[in-house]
């Protein structure tokens, strides 16, 4: 068996920014974490249309010289995993892409792919399915995914898509910080809020906020943290 290595993560909060085509604010982060990888998987499932998606997906990576195989398109996705040398996995409803993965066996299969050396990206729901549980996505329920437990690849929460309070909105329901406080109120892993356009950057153990925004650093019992683009997410973490 291979020896675990320190998995090699590229989390994207959005997949499109306004007036930007799919991917294109990260297109050059994507083709550099997977330079000289001959081909990725790439797993649709967050969306219904999955062969729609995966055209799309396929036309952007080639752009930048990469292969990418959707695992939709063979009748063993666990295995379509196993004969690449990295994975992507798209944005969309969360909870559809954990109860599709964890149904096909994906779950084990990515993850063995990850921590034997092959690199992973993931866009919204796809960043949520690295992280140890998927407590901390936006969606809605849509399916049962028959728990929440995800890869656990990453040792932080993911939230993505964060946006902070509109003092001159009238709606008055819950802010995102406040859902994040209750999350705290029975869990501890600290939260990661990025906000559109913002992307981690996980390697050698190490987490580095890239793009043109801040971040938000929420630890169970403290305040949250302003953290600027470019700050190495550890140094603020007294325990993970």
């Amino acid at each position: 068996m291979t020896a675990e290595l320190q998995p090699s993560l590229l989390l994207i909060s959005n997949s499109t920014n306004p007036g930007e085509g799919y991917l294109e604010h990260c297109s050059g982060l994507l083709a550099a974490h997977f330079t000289a990888r001959s081909s990725v998987a790439f797993v649709p499932y967050a969306l219904a249309d999955v062969e729609g998606y995966a055209s799309r997906a396929e036309s952007r990576f080639a752009e930048f010289g990469v292969e990418l195989r959707s695992v939709h398109r063979n009748p063993y996705p666990a295995q379509a995993v196993r004969v690449c040398d990295g994975v992507f996995v798209g944005g969309g409803n969360t909870f559809r892409l954990l109860e599709r993965c964890r149904s096909l066996g994906l779950l084990a299969a990515i993850k063995e792919l990850v921590l034997s050396g092959s690199p992973y990206a993931g866009a919204s729901a796809g960043s949520n399915l690295a992280c140890p549980t998927i407590k901390t996505t936006n969606d809605m329920p849509i399916v049962d995914p028959g728990g929440f437990d995800a890869l656990d690849l990453f040792p932080f929460q993911v939230n993505p898509h964060y946006v902070d309070r509109d003092p001159d909105a009238a709606h008055g329901g819950e802010t995102r910080e406040q859902r994040i406080a209750e999350f705290h109120e029975e869990n501890t892993t600290p939260v990661i809020g990025i906000r559109e356009g913002s992307v981690l950057e996980h390697r050698a153990g190490r987490t580095q906020l890239l793009g043109p925004n801040s971040a938000r650093l929420f630890l169970s019992g403290e305040d949250p943290q302003e953290l600027n683009s470019g700050s190495l997410i550890e140094d603020f973490v007294t325990s993970t």
